[in-house]
């Protein structure tokens, strides 16, 4: 049996983040601004959404994970956008020979609802990565109450990303 898997051409990458909320700062997930109180605290703008994709895509192209890239000890990444590092991390998917072929994604968080924002999300998303709306999926869960997202002290997002090799 051959190890290289050259026959289905076909990886897929799982991402997580979790961060936590701090007050007097803005809300980012998938790019946009959500009206709420508290945002989420980070060495970059905090978005947990972009930063599972991220990771996703970097497991699936086998090219290490977000922390290679944007390390938090590095000041020069200090609040940076998440989108612009998203854009930067498409070209790597490029060079490495894989294209998107489907995103999935679950933000978990009890507050603030998030249901009203996934359309824009999605459409700063695509942008981001110059692929069409209809490849990103994004579901927003709540644990009913349990664990830290449940207590309302942070968000967390999961992804897995579908990747196929260019040919």
């Amino acid at each position: 049996m051959k190890s290289d898997n050259k026959e289905f051409n076909i990886r897929s990458g799982i991402g997580f983040d979790a961060h936590r909320f701090q007050s007097k700062i803005p809300l980012f997930i998938g790019g946009i601004q959500i009206p709420f109180k508290r945002g989420l605290h980070g060495h970059s703008d905090g978005d947990v959404l972009i930063h599972a994709i991220i990771d996703a895509l970097l497991g699936a192209a086998n090219l290490g994970d977000i922390g290679k890239y944007y390390p938090s000890d590095n000041l020069a990444f200090k609040d940076i956008d998440s989108t612009v590092m998203l854009k930067n991390i498409i070209p790597e998917i490029d060079n490495a020979n894989w294209q998107i072929n489907y995103i999935d994604t679950t933000i978990i968080a009890e507050k603030p609802k998030l249901n009203g924002f996934i359309d824009k999300m999605k459409t700063t998303l695509s942008h981001s990565m110059n692929i069409s709306k209809g490849l990103i999926s994004i579901k927003a869960k709540t644990t009913d109450g349990m664990g830290f997202s449940g207590k309302s002290e942070g968000i967390a997002a999961l992804a897995i990303a579908t990747l196929k090799q260019n040919k």
